[in-house]
């Protein structure tokens, strides 16, 4: 395997230290960091379900802060139009012509905070440029920038003037990932210390656009054994075949899980996946795709990611 370790390294204590100045931020939550980090260099986007205030936009704010990226947050309400995310073209009377007004989906790190108090037709703008990179508007296509990431917050579905993402836009997510609230620990330091948006004032780039797409270069290039290939086909088998969830997982689904595992071996310095790696990421990865029967469900205790570590045997 021909990879730069030297490299690898710097871009690691680069890393390291972007996790710790998001952890100043962000207290407590080092493994949701970490996930979030993953989806980053997994070419992913990343979905984050919780109640409000637990601070999902602080997240993402700091995210594009601390990896000195341009970043845009757009807010999702019920009145908003695929053309306040996409651009729009504006008539200009000096040159008779239509000129395009890019929208804030033309940036690296987007926020869609609350996405699903949006209409599904406004949500679907968001289909193509996820899945394609791209943006069409009047039969014009128009690339997006290199490093393009989507972060969406969602509140819980039973709360009021929510639009629940239909299962193949939840698919597009890489990854989803909760918050959840933080311990007495980091509690007490909320309370007591300045507010966390005073503090991302001070925060500086710890990476540049040019570190992330060389970690993206280097998930591409970490290696993954039969074992591991039989262990995620014995985990994909199950999820089809056990009759305990409503729907298998997808091939889609499979590669996403390899893809997340192979950013998470680089996060931790490996050049290889190993079992540790795809458990550590399955949750946040097929979390949102799969779901127990009704009978299944009812007696488990468990989520569909523990259900599915505890029954398929490691190779």
């Amino acid at each position: 395997m021909n990879m730069n370790e030297p490299a690898i390294a710097r871009h690691i204590i680069n890393i390291d230290k972007a996790i710790d100045a998001i952890g100043n931020i962000i207290l407590g939550k080092e493994n949701a960091i970490r996930l979030a980090l993953t989806c980053l260099i997994a070419k992913g986007h990343l979905l984050i379900e919780d109640t409000p205030g637990v601070g999902k936009t602080t997240l993402a704010h700091t995210l594009a802060k601390v990896l000195g990226l341009d970043y845009q947050r757009i807010q999702f309400t019920s009145d908003l139009l695929p053309a306040d995310i996409l651009g729009v073209s504006v008539y200009n009377r000096d040159t008779c012509k239509f000129n395009f007004h890019p929208g804030p989906i033309f940036s690296n790190i987007i926020l869609a905070d609350e996405i699903n108090r949006a209409t599904p037709r406004t949500q679907s703008a968001l289909l193509e440029p996820m899945a394609e990179h791209q943006v069409t508007v009047e039969s014009e296509t128009r690339d997006l920038p290199e490093l393009f990431f989507v972060i969406a917050t969602q509140n819980p579905t039973n709360q009021i003037g929510t639009f629940p993402l239909p299962e193949s836009q939840l698919d597009r997510f890489l990854m989803c990932i909760e918050l959840g609230y933080p311990d007495n620990n980091a509690e007490r330091e909320l309370l007591k210390g300045k507010n966390r948006k005073d503090l991302l004032a001070d925060l500086q780039a710890s990476l540049s656009i040019t570190d992330l797409l060389k970690l993206q270069q280097q998930v591409e290039q970490v290696h993954v054994s039969d074992a591991i290939l039989d262990y995620l086909q014995s985990l994909l088998d199950y999820s089809r075949t056990s009759g305990s969830y409503i729907h298998g997982l997808s091939p889609r689904a499979g590669i996403a899980i390899l893809s997340a595992a192979k950013a998470w071996a680089v996060l931790n310095s490996q050049q290889y996946i190993l079992p540790e790696d795809v458990q550590a990421v399955l949750p946040s990865v097929i979390g949102h795709r799969l779901q127990f029967v009704y009978e299944v469900s009812d007696k488990q205790a468990t989520k569909p990611a523990e259900h599915l570590i505890q029954h398929v045997v490691i190779p």
